[in-house]
């Protein structure tokens, strides 16, 4: 008997011994991270010129190829390298930018993901929903965060929650002002006759973002106080759309309040113009011709603007700039900056991505001109004091063209709707859903 369970015994610990060879230990928190993690992992650590040297050592002589929503990435590229060089006189890199167009650059980003290891090393990209629902969530993506860009914000990688954000963009609100008629609050876009120029949401889903962003309770708060600012003769236009759209938003799950974003919304998408491309909407609007229209149109459009007999800027003015305006001025979206989860040259990535957001010349392909605000607080200082866009619009002295006077990021900041990457995901379905369906009725 005792030999007996002595050999049970026996067996019983072998068996423990390979069942314990079999477990694998818990994972060190570098192992839980990808290949491409824990290079950002290192390199959130690294001043600019540390990365710079990594970056030399990775892609000398290679090909670099970037995607992104905007084409000035193209532009930044050459700088980049300019800088390198300065470092090192042999470095060489050859490059490819692409600008996907009709939102297809998730598909792309998507589609290249599924290779070992992908043909872009980075990406500068907007639509903070579909980012965080169809990039980030899935793994396509991953954040950097650059130590100087941090260190600039008074935060650290670790600490910073978030994307980063290269820039801040604008749509605002401009009307041609040849004729009489004047937009003084933000519920004169969507009164009764107003067609305003836009670009259609399912060209360009940060306008769709915008309209998310308008159910949040600040702002469908700020909505209710400039709809308070009106005439009683113009309350009474829009109240029983308010009224109606209080069930819609208990529906919803929204706050009380966002009625009145909701009223907003809907008297929007039944009314406002569709276009496919802002550059036209523009050049709509400055022209003599197009008396008392109006548009929500990105700000920096107005750069291009060549004057002549019949086109000027100033046969247009920007809402908000105007004495005695109430309400929202339009909205605000970023550019955001990523590394490919199988990005090919990660350290060079890295390197660029800090270059564009941590020096004025990285960041000059969009900050020379009005409309785009860095979100490094020493670059966008350093920004506004080499190209001095408070004074665009002032030729030899005088104050010439007023709308291109840019007021500045600080101004803008309380008078836009500002994209919440979470929060227009948390409501895509339902509030998306929602608007769909004001679309099509609208449409048909």
């Amino acid at each position: 008997m005792k030999k007996a369970l002595s050999m049970l015994l026996a067996v019983i610990m072998v068996l423990t011994l390979f069942a314990g060879c079999g477990e694998k230990p818990a994972p060190t928190p570098n192992e839980e991270l990808s290949a491409v993690q824990q290079i950002i992992k290192e390199a959130e650590g690294m001043t600019l010129e540390e990365l710079a040297k990594k970056a030399i050592e990775e892609s000398n002589g290679k090909t670099f190829y970037g995607v992104g929503n905007s084409s000035r990435g193209k532009s930044a590229l050459p700088l980049f390298i300019e800088y390198l060089q300065s470092i090192d006189s042999s470095y060489t890199l050859n490059f490819e930018w692409q600008q996907p167009k009709n939102n297809k650059i998730f598909e792309q980003l998507t589609a290249d993901s599924l290779k070992a290891t992908g043909t872009f090393a980075m990406t500068l990209i907007q639509d903070g929903n579909q980012i965080e629902s169809k990039m980030v969530k899935t793994g396509v993506l991953d954040t950097f965060i650059p130590k100087d860009w941090a260190d600039a914000n008074n935060t650290t990688a670790d600490a910073y929650e978030g994307y980063l954000p290269l820039q801040t963009l604008n749509k605002v609100f401009m009307y041609n002002c040849t004729g009489e008629k004047s937009y003084d609050n933000v519920w004169d876009f969507v009164a009764e006759g107003e067609h305003g120029l836009f670009m259609d949401i399912d060209s360009e889903i940060v306008g769709k973002n915008f309209l998310y962003m308008l159910t949040r309770d600040d702002y469908s708060t700020a909505l209710k106080t400039a709809f308070e600012a009106l005439s009683a003769e113009e309350q009474a236009y829009f109240q029983p759309t308010i009224d109606a759209m209080a069930s819609e938003a208990a529906n919803l799950g929204l706050t009380e309040n966002a009625k009145y974003g909701l009223a907003w919304i809907k008297l929007w998408v039944g009314s406002y113009n569709a276009q496919t491309d802002d550059g036209p909407i523009c050049n709509t609007l400055v022209s003599k011709s197009a008396t008392d229209q109006f548009g929500l149109l990105v700000y920096s459009k107005l750069r291009s603007v060549e004057e002549s007999d019949t086109v000027s800027k100033n046969n247009i003015k920007v809402a908000a700039y105007q004495d005695g305006y109430t309400g929202l001025g339009g909205y605000g979206y970023c550019h955001y900056l990523f590394v490919t989860d199988n990005s090919p040259l990660p350290w060079t990535a890295c390197a660029f991505i800090a270059y564009m957001t941590c020096t004025v010349d990285g960041f000059s392909a969009w900050g020379k001109d009005m409309g785009g605000y860095s979100s490094n607080p020493t670059v966008a200082a350093g920004t506004e004091e080499k190209y001095h866009h408070q004074e665009g619009g002032y030729v030899d002295g005088v104050n010439t063209f007023d709308c291109k006077n840019d007021r500045g990021y600080e101004w803008w900041a309380d008078k836009l709707v500002l994209e919440d990457p979470e929060y227009c995901a948390s409501v895509a379905f339902t509030v998306g859903s929602w608007i769909e369906v004001l679309d099509k009725y609208s449409a048909g």
